[in-house]
């Protein structure tokens, strides 16, 4: 099937992102059980998981389309301290959320209702899980502070 090549080529944009949010998250889930961190790291390498799901589906939904796609993800930082990683990870979360909310306009503009309804499947992962995730645990180090947070997150994986 032949997609709308507006919308094809923001959702080429969109698995840049979620490719972008998967390899972020490799890397901090890593550093997290490289520190000891056991409990951030299986949340994190969860995360992972999921964006690499979500590229997956966009993926599969560029090349139904009849779009290629392009793998190379955004380039990305990444943090060296837990409340860093943690708050830089928030950061594209948000972003994230700002380019799926315009695709999903996107796609209604064009009438594409199955990728609208796949876009906004994953905005509601990225709002209600991702990011609301880690607003609670920045808001964990506010109110108990860093080491007692670390100390909450630690065990053998």
């Amino acid at each position: 099937m032949k997609g709308h090549p507006e919308v094809v080529d923001y959702l080429k944009q969109l698995l840049k992102g979620e490719l972008t949010a998967r390899d972020q998250y490799f890397v901090h889930s890593r550093y997290y059980q490289e520190w000891g961190l056991g409990k951030l790291y299986e949340r994190i390498n969860h995360e992972m998981e999921e964006e690499t799901q979500h590229a997956d589906a966009l993926l599969q939904r560029i090349l139904f389309l009849g779009g290629v796609p392009d793998m190379a993800p955004h380039p990305f930082i990444f943090g060296n301290s837990v409340e860093q990683m943690l708050e830089i990870d928030l950061q594209l979360e948000y972003q994230v959320r700002d380019a799926l909310s315009k695709g999903i306009a996107l796609c209604e503009r064009h009438a594409d209702f199955v990728s609208r309804d796949m876009i906004l499947a994953q905005l509601k992962d990225t709002e209600e899980d991702h990011a609301h995730w880690l607003e609670q645990q920045l808001g964990l180090i506010r109110r108990i502070g860093l080491a007692n947070y670390l100390q909450s997150q630690m065990h053998q994986v």
